[in-house]
């Protein structure tokens, strides 16, 4: 008996037969069958970076019978920093300190010691980075109770995160979520970690326990979605440096 994968509820179907980019004043617009395409607030969706235009117009383009927004990362972060960010960027801002004063890179294992040399081998670096390249100095605790981070390191995440532009801070949100860390996130904001190093970084202590106790499939398959976000990331901030 044949099975088949469930389709997804409430997903429009595909109705344009071509995606493209053209240029629009100082942005370049996504087009679909030459059709200016909109965000879910009616704003047009168009970017000053071309590269990143044209791999948002590949996702449309990739899209089957059905659309899926899930399968289009690049659209969502596009999306959610013209219609998101403009209004919200102290809070953004906000909410990079608040990952900064418990950030994931500073909660070290109390044991077994291979798991605490797994994690200070992986994160030490980049705390030591952050605080060199952005002032950011955070104290490192054991276990999983915050520890009070210094005002000045707090104050510098808000402060440089408050400096990036709606797609940089967009895109700097969403790593840090994905990663559970700001250090981490920030580093590959400013171009120093690959995003999927840094995704790897985040999950040492999901490794650790896998190891000692197997792969459960449903898990993985959560682990290869957040994989691809991350993948997305690092597309994304490539294509608004170049």
């Amino acid at each position: 008996m044949t099975t088949h994968k469930p389709t997804p509820p409430n997903l429009p179907r595909r109705f344009y037969k071509e995606a493209a980019v053209s240029r629009d004043g100082d942005k370049w617009a996504i087009l679909l069958d030459d059709k200016p395409v909109r965000t879910p607030e009616k704003n047009h969706l168009a970017t000053e970076h071309e590269t990143l235009a044209t791999l948002i117009a590949e996702e449309w383009a990739a899209q089957g019978e059905l659309i899926d927004p899930m399968t289009m990362p690049l659209t969502r972060l596009l999306n959610v920093s013209i219609d998101g960010a403009p209004g919200a960027r102290d809070a953004l801002a906000d909410e990079v300190a608040k990952y900064a004063e418990t950030d994931l890179v500073c909660h070290l294992a109390e044991g077994p010691s291979e798991l605490r040399a797994r994690q200070e081998a992986g994160w030490g670096h980049w705390r030591e980075w952050a605080g060199k390249t952005l002032d950011i100095v955070l104290v490192p605790v054991e276990g999983i109770i915050a520890s009070p981070q210094p005002d000045a390191s707090l104050k510098a995440a808000r402060d440089h995160a408050a400096s990036l532009d709606d797609l940089r801070l967009t895109a700097l949100t969403w790593a840090m979520a994905l990663y559970g860390s700001a250090v981490l996130a920030l580093a590959v904001e400013q171009g120093e970690l690959d995003a999927l190093d840094a995704f790897d970084l985040s999950r040492i202590d999901e490794t650790w326990q896998i190891e000692q106790w197997g792969e459960d499939a449903e898990a993985m398959d959560v682990v290869a979605r957040r994989r691809a976000d991350a993948d997305a990331i690092g597309q994304f901030f490539a294509a608004i440096k170049a």
